[in-house]
């Protein structure tokens, strides 16, 4: 391994930089994400119930507790539960768009490195190219394969792997953008849910004190 990288000529140690730089992104987002996904319906219910007792307090301190983006609209909605449906879905509103940049942070950068290693790679071949060139002008016009295979050999090895590093990525990318979109569908609907419940709530006390 080492001595293909030698052979890959300088370029290939930025490879290697930008390989491990987006595995450590990518297994940090995806731990992220795996904390941020909750069963949603499950938890709904358990604050149902808790509300159903008119115990506020301890169902923002859950929602407090529970990591995750659905937990933090859910406890938005309940902080102004007596409020009417317009200032509790606004509420609900401002919770989620401030929870989608911390959704997607660091996105972008995994697809930036995903775009530019085969770039990087192009240039090690175009490198690798004018090495051989260079090899032929100097030892012509006895040239020997021998003098051509040193940029041949950095040529080939930075192309094959700047696509072996930029295939996984651009795959892991894809992945966490999947999770994220899942997790936004789920605070998609229990903001539906604990909106209609909140709202249905209400109504309940407005006629009961009538």
């Amino acid at each position: 391994m080492i001595q293909l990288i030698q052979k890959g000529g300088p370029m290939m140690w930025l490879i290697l930089a930008v390989s491990i730089v987006a595995a450590v992104l990518f297994l940090k987002k995806l731990f992220d994400l795996h904390r941020a996904q909750i069963k949603w319906s499950d938890f709904l219910k358990g604050i149902y119930n808790i509300l159903s007792r008119r115990n506020v307090v301890e169902a923002v301190s859950i929602c407090e507790e529970t990591p995750g983006p659905v937990a933090s609209i859910v406890r938005a909605a309940i902080l102004h539960h007596d409020e009417d449906k317009e200032s509790i879905q606004r509420s609900i509103e401002e919770a989620g768009l401030a929870e989608i940049p911390r959704l997607e942070r660091n996105l972008t950068m995994l697809a930036t490195l995903a775009q530019i290693t085969p770039m990087m790679g192009l240039l090690g071949t175009v490198l690798g190219m004018m090495q051989a060139l260079l090899a032929i002008q100097e030892k012509s016009p006895l040239v020997h394969s021998g003098d051509l295979m040193g940029g041949l050999w950095q040529a080939l090895i930075a192309t094959a792997a700047s696509l072996a590093v930029a295939i996984p990525i651009y795959a892991g990318y894809n992945l966490l953008v999947g999770r994220v979109e899942s997790i936004v569908l789920d605070m998609e609907r229990a903001s539906v849910e604990i909106l209609a419940f909140l709202t249905g709530r209400n109504q309940q006390k407005g006629k009961t004190g009538a």
